[in-house]
């Protein structure tokens, strides 16, 4: 007589499925329902609340096997202590503002689980299509190449290990660096991932040379010209510049034409971080800004900022797919490629980049572009522009403020000004108002330095804030700095 098989019991089948899946049906209306919930009042309360010991301790998993009920009650009590980005008043930082119709994007890419390293399916063609619109939205040539990555610092470690490998002829992939003195440059303004790549990639962040800045921010092209000069002179090897669209302090954008030119006649890699300010080429203020941008080797950006994809979702494309695979391309013979099949499909996301283990990122942003389209969306990057412009008219004029830059894209950066203070006095009162605006939930601006002063910095790349959220931030500086 066959003994018993537990496993094909249905009373006893070891699973991770629903029993009940009607019952699972109801519960995760009710959690969509809280979510929705969630994001229908993004505007209303504070913008940002500390996470309080009562509710991270039921997360210290001391017990588990918990009941549906238990867990969903935990995850809602989650739900009030973001960072505070999807608030119209969350200033501080370049983040997005997420939006509801990607949680129906989200939910689509869950269920179906893919894993888009590579194989013959679904995901991996619609990232293929996504990838080829943002190569026609930057006139990137038909044999340019891209990836949906988590964001720009990972799109800028492979673009710079692409143009590592294709300076060393690729060997650099075997036999390292060889003792090639490597150097690039990039703006003293520039985001802290390029030099992070420089680490990353065992080039080493002393190998990234920072270029002064003009009185406008932007990278001084005679500087780097002589630099460039005399690092070759003592044996260096410069193999890449990294312009800058859109500077973390002050939204500036480097003279990318003039860099591009320099490129091509000191045959340098150009690469352009546009974490933010690359999709401006959505909007018809910033486009004309942008020429130059078109003529990278590499480009890096994200979709969750100026395009509100929910986090997190970014791009490298490059100039060459036969560069880009000649710095990643090694398929083991587990993953090799066949005619027909699961097998098949051309060249695999896992030949462009170091993840074979990667999500369907690409869904959440195509549902993004296709349901609320190019126009709307460069309308909003145009308005936050706007708005940035308004806010820096609004602190010209106010006596007890300082316009520390003049607006460049969407940020502003200013201060309040006290006659009788030193100028470490200033900078304390104005961090302790930043301080007081996040810890009242008023708003949440950060602070920066501009020309050695302490600033506060607005930026603003949220599609629900409001005029009338700027001047509530203004009036909220003033009292905190009368109080103070």
């Amino acid at each position: 007589m066959l003994s018993h098989d537990p496993d094909t019991s249905p009373r006893t089948a070891l699973s991770l499925d629903p029993e009940d899946w009607a019952a699972f049906r109801a519960r995760a209306h009710a959690m969509l329902d809280a979510a929705i919930d969630k994001m229908a009042t993004a505007r209303e309360g504070r913008v940002w609340t500390p996470f309080p010991d009562e509710v991270r301790d039921r997360f210290a998993l001391e017990e588990t096997g918990l009941s549906p009920d238990e867990v969903d009650e935990t995850l809602r009590a989650l739900l009030p202590y973001g960072v505070g980005n999807t608030h119209p008043r969350f200033f501080g930082w370049v983040h997005g503002s997420g939006t509801p119709s990607n949680l129906l994007a989200d939910i689509t890419a869950a269920a179906l689980n893919a894993n888009t390293g590579g194989r013959n399916h679904a995901a991996i063609e619609v990232e293929r299509l996504l990838v080829d619109w943002c190569r026609r939205l930057f006139s990137f040539p038909d044999a340019a190449s891209g990836l949906i990555v988590s964001g720009t610092s990972m799109a800028t470690i492979i673009a710079l290990k692409t143009a590592r490998d294709a300076r060393l002829g690729f060997a650099s992939r075997t036999d390292g660096v060889c003792g090639r003195k490597l150097v690039g440059y990039t703006s003293a303004e520039a985001h802290a991932c390029i030099a992070r790549a420089f680490d990353m990639i065992g080039l080493g962040t002393d190998a990234l040379r920072k270029v002064p800045v003009t009185r406008d921010h932007r990278m001084d092209i005679a500087l780097l010209t002589q630099a460039i000069a005399e690092d070759r002179a003592a044996g260096f090897d410069p193999f890449l510049v990294a312009g800058t669209c859109g500077s973390v302090n002050a939204g500036t954008i480097d003279d990318l034409e003039a860099l591009a030119d320099l490129a091509r006649a000191q045959q340098l890699w150009f690469h352009v971080d546009g974490a933010f300010g690359a999709l401006g080429m959505l909007s018809d203020r910033l486009r004309p800004r942008l020429k130059g941008l078109e003529r990278a080797d590499s480009l890096a950006f994200d979709f969750h900022k100026w395009l509100h994809v929910n986090y997190d979702a970014g791009c490298i494309l490059t100039r060459s797919e036969r560069d880009h695979l000649g710095a990643f391309s090694d398929r083991p013979d587990y993953l090799k490629s066949a005619d027909r099949g699961l097998a098949a499909g051309g060249t695999w996301p896992v030949e462009l980049g170091p993840e074979l283990s990667r999500g369907f990122r690409a869904l959440k942003v195509w549902a993004q572009i296709a349901e609320h389209g190019a126009d709307k969306l460069g309308a909003l990057i145009t308005r936050n522009c706007d708005q940035a412009a308004y806010l820096a008219d609004r602190i010209v004029e106010t006596p007890a403020l300082e316009l520390l830059l003049p607006v460049s894209m969407q940020i502003c950066c200013f201060r309040l000004v006290r006659d009788g203070l030193s100028a470490t006095d200033l900078d304390r009162l104005n961090a302790e108002i930043v301080v007081q605006l996040q810890l009242q939930g008023i708003a949440a601006p950060s602070t920066t330095r501009i020309d050695g002063k302490l600033a506060i910095r607005v930026n603003i790349t949220n599609h629900r804030t409001r005029r009338e959220d700027l001047d509530l931030l203004l009036r909220e500086t003033l009292r905190i700095g009368a109080e103070l």
